[in-house]
């Protein structure tokens, strides 16, 4: 062991949470800078990997083993930037909590400002903001730019602050106050703080600190659809999950699409192509699951896609489990297209 073994019995008062899918080329740069930054203080960096294929996850085992300091949550069978910070501040004993990406592009010196504020000031939370007089969203070009701003006023209205970046991954806030809210989050999709910020019942008392966003320092950026996608999700969660679960009414609306698509495709080859009714039917009900299938898992579980061979296993079991209602679907339906009793018309009939 090395000189770090001194502080392995030291309580942390700051834990550093950092979620983490394909960092491992990031991981250990990032310890290096918070031990040049946190100097002083005791404190802790928690990785939750989402089971990465670049293996960040033995990477981070490896520091850990060499720096008490460094902890891995490793998670496995989902996925979720949100969800990721949730389980890591939950793992946590430190009265203050952090939370920032692996990628370096949050500013790591602001830190210890962040941490003076909290204990000095009667405050639930400091961020770090891009749009607040000082800071700058860095090398950004115009499309992402304009995203990010038609975003944070989206974020603003579910927020009810005067948040000048409620999109920011980059905060500090009292343990108490997370566990104050915990029960309420949705960690849905990758913004944590309009999750906590729209789950208070009560507004928090913030700080924004500004910072400039750095280029990401190694990997790739996982700002894509599938993160637009979750950002919406979030939305539709804060507005009317309350009511019912997001889940249900995404598996809601991809159904009203499934039926769609079987009466399209019904159209299509009974009345465009002229087939039987029967072979209009099969073809529609196995469109339409097919479909179905296919939008669930990127849509209303996209938290745990199924990809490649999984993608195509799936499916197969997905055919297995509804086949029993599908081929009751296409023996029943001719009865009823040809307004006869169930039961006296042969399938072969059409």
């Amino acid at each position: 062991m090395n000189n770090n073994d001194s502080v392995s019995t030291v309580a942390p008062l700051l834990s550093v949470v950092v979620p983490c899918y394909n960092e491992v080329d990031n991981v250990e740069e990032l310890t290096h800078r918070l031990a040049e930054t946190l100097q002083g203080i005791s404190w802790e960096v928690i990785f939750v990997d989402d089971d990465s294929p670049d293996k960040t996850s033995q990477k981070v085992a490896d520091l850990a083993f060499q720096n008490p300091r460094v902890r891995l949550v490793h998670r496995i069978g989902r996925r979720g930037l949100s969800s990721a910070c949730v389980e890591g501040m939950l793992s946590s004993s430190a009265p203050y909590l952090a939370v920032m990406d692996a990628d370096l592009q949050h500013d790591e010196t602001l830190l210890p400002d962040m941490l003076t504020a909290l204990r000095s000031q009667q405050l639930d939370i400091v961020v770090g903001s891009r749009y607040t007089n000082g800071g700058d969203i860095g090398g950004w070009d115009a499309k992402r730019a304009a995203y990010s701003r038609f975003a944070t006023r989206i974020s603003r209205y579910f927020t009810q602050t005067e948040l000048t970046d409620p999109m920011s991954g980059f905060f500090m806030i009292r343990r108490e106050v997370l566990m104050q809210r915990v029960r309420r989050l949705s960690s849905v999709g990758f913004k944590i703080l309009l999750d906590l910020f729209a789950s208070s019942s009560t507004p928090m008392n913030f700080l924004e600190l500004p910072y400039t966003f750095k280029e990401r320092h190694a990997g790739e950026s996982k700002l894509d659809n599938r993160a637009l996608l979750e950002f919406g999700m979030l939305l539709l969660d804060k507005w009317m999950g309350h009511l019912v679960p997001v889940r249900f009414v995404a598996f809601t609306l991809v159904g009203g699409i499934g039926l769609f698509v079987h009466f399209l495709v019904l159209l299509l080859v009974f009345r465009i192509i002229s087939s039987s009714f029967i072979l209009g039917q099969t073809a529609a009900t196995l469109v339409a699951m097919t479909t179905n299938y296919l939008l669930n898992n990127f849509f209303t579980y996209n938290d745990v896609q199924l990809k490649g061979w999984k993608l195509l296993t799936g499916w197969f079991s997905f055919i297995l489990v509804c086949g029993i209602g599908a081929a009751a679907n296409v023996g029943i339906a001719p009865c009823s297209f040809n307004d006869i009793p169930i039961g006296c018309s042969p399938l072969w009939q059409g």
